[in-house]
Protein backbone atom coordinates (compact mmCIF):
# COMPACT_ATOMS: atom_id res chain seq x y z
CA UNK A 1 0.00 0.00 0.00
CA UNK A 2 2.77 2.53 0.81
CA UNK A 3 4.43 1.59 -2.75
CA UNK A 4 0.96 2.59 -4.44
CA UNK A 5 0.52 5.57 -2.26
CA UNK A 6 3.70 6.58 -3.53
CA UNK A 7 3.07 5.93 -7.03
CA UNK A 8 -0.21 8.43 -6.59
CA UNK A 9 1.81 11.22 -4.89
CA UNK A 10 4.08 10.95 -7.61
CA UNK A 11 0.92 11.70 -10.36
CA UNK A 12 -0.49 14.53 -7.81
CA UNK A 13 2.72 16.26 -7.77
CA UNK A 14 3.24 15.91 -11.81
CA UNK A 15 -0.25 17.07 -12.07
CA UNK A 16 0.50 19.51 -10.05
CA UNK A 17 3.54 20.72 -12.29
CA UNK A 18 1.83 20.31 -15.37
CA UNK A 19 -1.33 22.07 -14.90
CA UNK A 20 0.79 25.28 -13.22
CA UNK A 21 2.58 25.03 -16.95
CA UNK A 22 -0.64 24.43 -18.68
CA UNK A 23 -2.18 27.90 -16.94
CA UNK A 24 1.11 29.49 -18.01
CA UNK A 25 0.20 29.31 -21.77
CA UNK A 26 2.59 26.02 -22.51
CA UNK A 27 1.69 23.81 -25.58
CA UNK A 28 1.36 19.62 -24.50
CA UNK A 29 4.71 19.68 -26.41
CA UNK A 30 6.63 22.01 -24.01
CA UNK A 31 4.86 20.58 -21.23
CA UNK A 32 6.13 17.05 -22.03
CA UNK A 33 9.70 18.06 -23.02
CA UNK A 34 9.85 20.22 -19.63
CA UNK A 35 8.43 17.46 -17.66
CA UNK A 36 10.30 14.63 -19.51
CA UNK A 37 6.86 12.62 -19.92
CA UNK A 38 6.81 11.14 -23.28
CA UNK A 39 3.55 8.79 -22.45
CA UNK A 40 0.67 10.54 -24.25
CA UNK A 41 -1.82 8.79 -22.48
CA UNK A 42 -0.24 10.01 -19.09
CA UNK A 43 0.32 13.30 -20.61
CA UNK A 44 -2.84 14.05 -21.16
CA UNK A 45 -4.15 12.77 -17.88
CA UNK A 46 -2.16 15.33 -16.23
CA UNK A 47 -3.76 17.57 -17.83
CA UNK A 48 -7.12 16.50 -18.35
CA UNK A 49 -9.89 19.62 -17.30
CA UNK A 50 -7.44 22.37 -18.55
CA UNK A 51 -8.01 23.85 -21.70
CA UNK A 52 -5.42 24.56 -24.09
CA UNK A 53 -4.16 28.16 -24.82
CA UNK A 54 -5.49 29.88 -27.25
CA UNK A 55 -2.38 30.34 -29.50
CA UNK A 56 -2.34 26.02 -29.95
CA UNK A 57 -5.47 26.25 -31.46
CA UNK A 58 -5.32 25.67 -35.07
CA UNK A 59 -7.64 28.41 -37.33
CA UNK A 60 -10.66 26.69 -38.45
CA UNK A 61 -12.84 28.23 -41.91
CA UNK A 62 -15.94 27.26 -39.69
CA UNK A 63 -15.24 28.61 -36.44
CA UNK A 64 -18.05 31.21 -37.48
CA UNK A 65 -20.53 28.37 -38.14
CA UNK A 66 -19.63 26.41 -35.51
CA UNK A 67 -20.03 29.67 -32.87
CA UNK A 68 -23.60 30.38 -34.40
CA UNK A 69 -24.76 26.67 -34.94
CA UNK A 70 -24.17 26.53 -30.67
CA UNK A 71 -26.00 29.70 -30.24
CA UNK A 72 -28.60 28.58 -32.46
CA UNK A 73 -28.76 25.35 -30.40
CA UNK A 74 -28.73 27.38 -27.08
CA UNK A 75 -31.96 28.61 -28.45
CA UNK A 76 -33.95 25.32 -28.64
CA UNK A 77 -32.91 25.36 -32.58
CA UNK A 78 -33.21 21.71 -33.97
CA UNK A 79 -30.62 20.24 -36.17
CA UNK A 80 -33.22 20.48 -39.01
CA UNK A 81 -33.79 24.41 -38.61
CA UNK A 82 -29.99 25.01 -37.79
CA UNK A 83 -28.75 22.96 -41.32
CA UNK A 84 -31.62 25.26 -42.88
CA UNK A 85 -30.26 28.52 -41.65
CA UNK A 86 -26.81 27.70 -42.13
CA UNK A 87 -26.19 25.40 -45.25
CA UNK A 88 -24.30 23.06 -43.63
CA UNK A 89 -24.23 19.22 -43.28
CA UNK A 90 -26.19 17.41 -40.13
CA UNK A 91 -22.86 15.88 -39.34
CA UNK A 92 -21.06 18.95 -38.49
CA UNK A 93 -23.59 20.11 -36.44
CA UNK A 94 -24.22 17.18 -34.35
CA UNK A 95 -20.29 17.46 -34.11
CA UNK A 96 -20.02 21.37 -33.11
CA UNK A 97 -23.16 20.71 -30.32
CA UNK A 98 -23.06 17.34 -29.27
CA UNK A 99 -22.42 18.70 -25.53
CA UNK A 100 -25.16 21.33 -25.27
CA UNK A 101 -28.35 20.38 -24.36
CA UNK A 102 -30.85 18.40 -26.41
CA UNK A 103 -34.00 20.94 -26.77
CA UNK A 104 -37.13 20.04 -25.75
CA UNK A 105 -39.20 19.02 -29.26
CA UNK A 106 -42.53 21.47 -29.63
CA UNK A 107 -42.95 21.54 -33.13
CA UNK A 108 -45.42 19.03 -34.97
CA UNK A 109 -45.28 16.58 -37.29
CA UNK A 110 -46.35 18.50 -40.25
CA UNK A 111 -43.94 21.34 -39.17
CA UNK A 112 -40.82 18.94 -38.67
CA UNK A 113 -41.86 17.71 -42.41
CA UNK A 114 -41.97 21.24 -43.75
CA UNK A 115 -38.26 21.90 -42.28
CA UNK A 116 -36.95 18.98 -43.69
CA UNK A 117 -38.10 19.58 -47.11
CA UNK A 118 -36.90 23.13 -47.07
CA UNK A 119 -33.77 22.03 -46.05
CA UNK A 120 -33.78 19.14 -48.97
CA UNK A 121 -34.52 21.43 -51.46
CA UNK A 122 -31.58 24.18 -49.98
CA UNK A 123 -29.29 21.38 -49.89
CA UNK A 124 -30.43 20.11 -54.27
CA UNK A 125 -30.51 24.03 -54.94
CA UNK A 126 -26.45 24.21 -53.73
CA UNK A 127 -25.78 20.82 -55.96
CA UNK A 128 -27.08 22.12 -58.64
CA UNK A 129 -25.53 25.44 -58.93
CA UNK A 130 -22.36 23.41 -57.79
CA UNK A 131 -23.31 20.90 -61.20
CA UNK A 132 -23.81 24.40 -63.39
CA UNK A 133 -20.28 26.01 -61.90
CA UNK A 134 -18.49 22.94 -62.98
CA UNK A 135 -20.01 22.55 -66.27
CA UNK A 136 -19.35 26.25 -67.37
CA UNK A 137 -15.87 25.80 -66.06
CA UNK A 138 -15.63 22.81 -68.40
CA UNK A 139 -17.03 24.58 -71.26
CA UNK A 140 -15.15 27.63 -70.98
CA UNK A 141 -11.81 25.66 -70.57
CA UNK A 142 -12.32 24.50 -74.38
CA UNK A 143 -12.35 27.83 -76.49
CA UNK A 144 -11.58 27.43 -79.80
CA UNK A 145 -11.26 24.58 -81.90
CA UNK A 146 -8.32 23.94 -84.52
CA UNK A 147 -9.36 22.60 -87.79
CA UNK A 148 -7.11 19.18 -86.85
CA UNK A 149 -9.05 19.09 -83.60
CA UNK A 150 -12.74 19.03 -85.01
CA UNK A 151 -11.04 16.25 -87.40
CA UNK A 152 -10.06 14.06 -84.71
CA UNK A 153 -13.09 14.90 -82.28
CA UNK A 154 -15.65 14.40 -85.47
CA UNK A 155 -13.61 10.86 -86.47
CA UNK A 156 -14.41 9.85 -83.05
CA UNK A 157 -18.00 10.63 -83.20
CA UNK A 158 -18.88 8.54 -86.04
CA UNK A 159 -16.98 5.42 -85.13
CA UNK A 160 -18.53 5.54 -82.02
CA UNK A 161 -22.57 6.54 -83.74
CA UNK A 162 -21.73 5.80 -87.48
CA UNK A 163 -22.33 2.77 -88.91
CA UNK A 164 -19.36 0.53 -89.87
CA UNK A 165 -18.06 -2.04 -92.60
CA UNK A 166 -17.63 -5.46 -91.33
CA UNK A 167 -15.48 -8.37 -93.34
CA UNK A 168 -19.10 -10.17 -93.33
CA UNK A 169 -21.09 -7.93 -94.47
CA UNK A 170 -19.55 -4.98 -96.63
CA UNK A 171 -21.45 -1.70 -96.52
CA UNK A 172 -18.83 1.38 -97.40
CA UNK A 173 -21.71 4.24 -96.55
CA UNK A 174 -21.63 7.35 -94.79
CA UNK A 175 -24.80 7.21 -91.93
CA UNK A 176 -25.12 8.69 -88.94
CA UNK A 177 -27.68 8.57 -86.08
CA UNK A 178 -28.12 10.31 -82.95
CA UNK A 179 -30.90 12.06 -80.73
CA UNK A 180 -28.47 14.77 -79.42
CA UNK A 181 -28.77 18.10 -81.58
CA UNK A 182 -25.69 18.69 -79.85
CA UNK A 183 -23.89 15.97 -82.02
CA UNK A 184 -25.71 16.68 -85.26
CA UNK A 185 -24.42 20.10 -85.23
CA UNK A 186 -20.84 18.90 -84.20
CA UNK A 187 -21.08 16.15 -86.96
CA UNK A 188 -22.42 18.67 -89.44
CA UNK A 189 -19.37 21.09 -89.04
CA UNK A 190 -17.06 17.98 -89.34
CA UNK A 191 -18.70 17.14 -92.60
CA UNK A 192 -18.05 21.11 -93.60
CA UNK A 193 -14.39 20.71 -92.35
CA UNK A 194 -13.91 17.40 -94.79
CA UNK A 195 -15.55 19.31 -97.81
CA UNK A 196 -18.62 17.30 -98.23
CA UNK A 197 -21.66 19.76 -99.50
CA UNK A 198 -24.69 20.19 -98.25
CA UNK A 199 -26.33 18.87 -101.50
CA UNK A 200 -25.00 14.99 -100.89
CA UNK A 201 -27.06 14.73 -97.65
CA UNK A 202 -30.14 12.76 -96.88
CA UNK A 203 -31.62 12.71 -93.63
CA UNK A 204 -34.63 11.16 -91.66
CA UNK A 205 -36.47 10.43 -88.67
CA UNK A 206 -36.79 7.75 -86.21
CA UNK A 207 -39.12 8.36 -83.46
CA UNK A 208 -42.22 6.09 -81.42
CA UNK A 209 -45.49 6.39 -83.43
CA UNK A 210 -47.27 7.79 -80.48
CA UNK A 211 -44.79 11.21 -80.17
CA UNK A 212 -45.33 14.48 -81.80
CA UNK A 213 -44.12 13.01 -85.04
CA UNK A 214 -44.58 16.28 -87.08
CA UNK A 215 -42.99 18.66 -84.53
CA UNK A 216 -40.13 16.10 -84.11
CA UNK A 217 -40.04 16.28 -88.50
CA UNK A 218 -39.95 20.22 -87.96
CA UNK A 219 -37.55 20.47 -85.19
CA UNK A 220 -34.81 18.66 -87.16
CA UNK A 221 -35.49 20.17 -90.52
CA UNK A 222 -34.72 23.45 -88.68
CA UNK A 223 -31.76 22.06 -87.14
CA UNK A 224 -29.98 20.91 -90.02
CA UNK A 225 -31.00 23.84 -92.16
CA UNK A 226 -32.00 21.81 -94.79
CA UNK A 227 -35.32 21.80 -97.17
CA UNK A 228 -37.93 18.89 -96.28
CA UNK A 229 -37.08 17.69 -100.03
CA UNK A 230 -33.64 16.52 -98.20
CA UNK A 231 -35.69 14.38 -95.97
CA UNK A 232 -37.11 10.82 -96.39
CA UNK A 233 -40.04 9.09 -95.11
CA UNK A 234 -40.19 9.17 -91.21
CA UNK A 235 -39.74 5.42 -89.75
CA UNK A 236 -42.15 5.48 -86.87
CA UNK A 237 -41.38 2.67 -84.00
CA UNK A 238 -44.13 0.36 -82.65
CA UNK A 239 -45.36 0.95 -79.48
CA UNK A 240 -45.00 -1.99 -77.00
CA UNK A 241 -48.42 -1.20 -74.75
CA UNK A 242 -46.05 -3.68 -72.17
CA UNK A 243 -43.38 -0.97 -71.72
CA UNK A 244 -43.36 2.18 -69.94
CA UNK A 245 -41.62 4.85 -72.31
CA UNK A 246 -39.49 7.67 -70.25
CA UNK A 247 -38.54 9.60 -73.61
CA UNK A 248 -41.61 11.23 -73.66
CA UNK A 249 -42.55 14.66 -73.47
CA UNK A 250 -41.85 17.97 -75.50
CA UNK A 251 -38.16 17.44 -75.39
CA UNK A 252 -38.31 13.74 -77.08
CA UNK A 253 -37.77 14.02 -80.34
CA UNK A 254 -36.76 10.80 -82.00
CA UNK A 255 -33.42 10.35 -84.01
CA UNK A 256 -31.75 12.06 -86.72
CA UNK A 257 -30.08 9.83 -89.45
CA UNK A 258 -27.96 11.25 -92.11
CA UNK A 259 -26.49 9.58 -94.79
CA UNK A 260 -23.85 11.00 -97.24
CA UNK A 261 -24.65 9.96 -100.77
CA UNK A 262 -21.73 8.62 -102.74
CA UNK A 263 -19.73 8.23 -99.37
CA UNK A 264 -17.47 5.43 -100.48
CA UNK A 265 -14.58 7.22 -100.28
CA UNK A 266 -15.10 9.24 -97.66
CA UNK A 267 -15.84 6.22 -95.35
CA UNK A 268 -12.55 4.41 -96.13
CA UNK A 269 -10.93 7.99 -95.27
CA UNK A 270 -12.84 7.95 -91.90
CA UNK A 271 -12.04 4.28 -90.86
CA UNK A 272 -7.97 4.73 -91.61
CA UNK A 273 -8.46 7.81 -89.39
CA UNK A 274 -9.48 5.76 -86.85
CA UNK A 275 -7.10 3.70 -86.84
CA UNK A 276 -4.30 6.44 -86.72
CA UNK A 277 -6.17 7.66 -83.80
CA UNK A 278 -5.90 3.57 -82.24
CA UNK A 279 -1.85 3.71 -82.84
CA UNK A 280 -1.30 7.05 -82.08
CA UNK A 281 -3.38 6.41 -78.44
CA UNK A 282 -1.52 3.45 -77.98
CA UNK A 283 2.05 4.89 -78.14
CA UNK A 284 3.49 7.75 -75.49
CA UNK A 285 1.24 10.55 -75.54
CA UNK A 286 3.35 13.84 -76.14
CA UNK A 287 2.65 16.13 -72.72
CA UNK A 288 -0.14 18.91 -73.47
CA UNK A 289 1.30 22.79 -73.63
CA UNK A 290 -0.20 25.68 -72.41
Amino acid sequence: MAHASGKHADFEDLRDQAVALRRQGRSLRQIRDELKIFNNDLLNQLVKGEPPPAWTRRPNAKDDLRDRARELRLRGWTYDRIQLELGCSKSSISLWVRDLPKPDRTRTPEEAREISRRGWEAKLRIRDEERRRTKEAARQAVAALSARELFLVGVGLYWAEGTKDKPYDRREKVTFCNSDPGMIQVYLAWLDLLGVERERLRFHVLIHENADVAGAEEYWAGLVGADRSAFHKTTLKKHNPKTVRKNVGDSYRGCLVIKVLRGAELYRRIEGSWYGIVLAATQPIDEMSD
